[in-house]
């Protein structure tokens, strides 16, 4: 590389190929961290909690079905609730992978769908 292919290369703005997130509160107030996709992405083999979301006319989040999963690629193929939640709006997937077994993914599952009830889920009772 030369000495101004160099000095040009500091002064470039960094590609940033970070993941955008967004901090989704339960009943409880615990806050959970999802990194949001495109409907089309392909996940890891790996338990995790995920909603389908659209955004409201004001541009915020909606999740509009929430649920957990031992292994993210395979619950995501063919999956039974995607029309529906496609018909309510979904042109996103919110996701985090959790390993800390399934009791901790489906209190997560149940702390959020009591507290914002999308309505591609069953109701819950706090």
């Amino acid at each position: 590389m030369n000495l101004i292919s160099r000095l040009l290369s500091r002064h470039r703005r960094p590609e940033s190929n970070a993941t955008p997130c967004m901090n989704w509160t339960g009943q409880s107030g615990t806050e959970y961290q999802y990194e949001i996709y495109p409907l089309s992405t392909e996940f890891r083999p790996l338990p995790g909690n995920y909603m389908y979301a659209g955004q409201s006319e004001a541009g915020e989040w909606v999740p509009l079905y929430i649920a957990q999963t031992r292994d993210m690629h395979q619950r995501l193929e063919g999956h039974e609730k995607l029309q529906t939640a496609l018909a309510n709006g979904a042109t996103h997937i919110h996701m985090h992978y959790c390993d800390k077994g399934q009791a901790t993914r489906c209190t997560e599952e149940r702390d959020l769908i009591v507290h914002w009830r999308p309505v591609c889920n069953e109701a819950l009772e706090g």
